[in-house]
């Protein structure tokens, strides 16, 4: 009985150290792929190795170098309000995106591409190019008070919920819509830019802070920030225009606002249905002054995001 425990034990010994040995000798060969390793030979299956092994490293350090100057540019360029925004957008859902053109009519389903640019947008180009038929304006096309929201029609208006006016010294009056205002009820603190600041389009207007909850409000205009407001004044920006004829030519006018805050309400409905709001909307109902302290329970950080257009 010793003699066959001590073969036994011999045995695995020497099992474990032909393991061991095994291991060794694969570490040692996969280390040998390299050049400054001790025992590596110029041979057919070393090179191709090493020629793919570096054409990986090789495209990793261009795409990382290329995206690093990219990054570098845009930011010397003040892009990153640009870069925010394309991003935020690409996240929203569908019924956000829709085209300006579904809202009138000309197309059954259409979706936004240009982020909600049209002033590079193709298509938008071609449709007001045509000459519009000749209506007789109605009472519905004048009046101001949609769905019991207040929305003039002497501006024009951004998909965050901003507006713009024109005014007669060539300044722009920027305000936050009737929509807006009672989704963010009283604020708790605001940020206005400096003056002097260049504001862009679909870039950072200002900042409204409420309970816990902070948003960024979208600019609908590019241009140098000459006066700032407030709630008290119903309106938040006075900008100076950059000069350019087309800035107002992305925004939402006349026509367009009755079905677009119809489906604004639609997208709130949806929102805040947990809450049991929906059923409120859908039988015409419409928004209280203070939204969020009517339906205190519901999650307002997603719902301001979502409304306005911060995904």
């Amino acid at each position: 009985a010793p003699l066959w425990g001590t073969l036994a034990i011999t045995n695995s010994s020497a099992m474990r150290a032909a393991h061991k040995g095994r291991g060794l000798r694969d570490h040692q060969r996969r280390l040998i792929m390299f050049p400054w390793v001790n025992g590596f030979h110029w041979d057919a299956g070393h090179i191709i190795f090493l020629g793919l092994f570096f054409s990986v490293v090789m495209v990793i350090f261009c795409t990382v170098t290329k995206a690093c100057l990219k990054a570098r540019k845009d930011f010397k360029a003040h892009k990153q309000e640009e870069i925010l925004w394309e991003a935020n957008f690409e996240d929203l859902p569908a019924a956000a995106r829709i085209c300006r053109h579904e809202l009138t009519g000309e197309f059954q389903h259409r979706t936004c591409d240009n982020h909600f640019d049209c002033r590079r947008c193709a298509t938008h180009a071609k449709l007001i190019a045509q000459p519009a038929p000749v209506k007789m304006a109605t009472r519905r096309q004048e009046e101001t008070d949609i769905f019991g929201l207040n929305m003039p029609l002497d501006r024009f208006y951004h998909r965050g919920h901003t507006w713009a006016k024109p005014e007669t010294d060539g300044s722009i009056t920027v305000g936050l819509d009737d929509f807006g205002a009672r989704l963010i009820g009283k604020p708790d603190a605001i940020a206005l830019p400096a003056v002097g600041t260049q504001v862009k389009a679909n870039g950072t207007g200002w900042h409204v802070k409420k309970q816990r909850n902070s948003l960024r409000v979208l600019s609908p205009v590019d241009g140098e920030v000459v006066a700032t407001g407030g709630p008290d004044k119903g309106w938040y920006l006075r900008v100076k225009p950059n000069g350019t004829d087309d800035n107002m030519r992305h925004l939402l006018r006349g026509a367009e606002i009755r079905p677009w805050i119809m489906r604004e309400l639609e997208r709130l409905q949806l929102a805040l249905a947990p809450e049991g709001l929906g059923m409120s909307l859908a039988d015409g109902g419409v928004p209280v002054e203070d939204l969020s302290q009517g339906y205190p329970e519901a999650d307002w950080d997603t719902v301001l995001g979502d409304m306005f257009l911060e995904s």
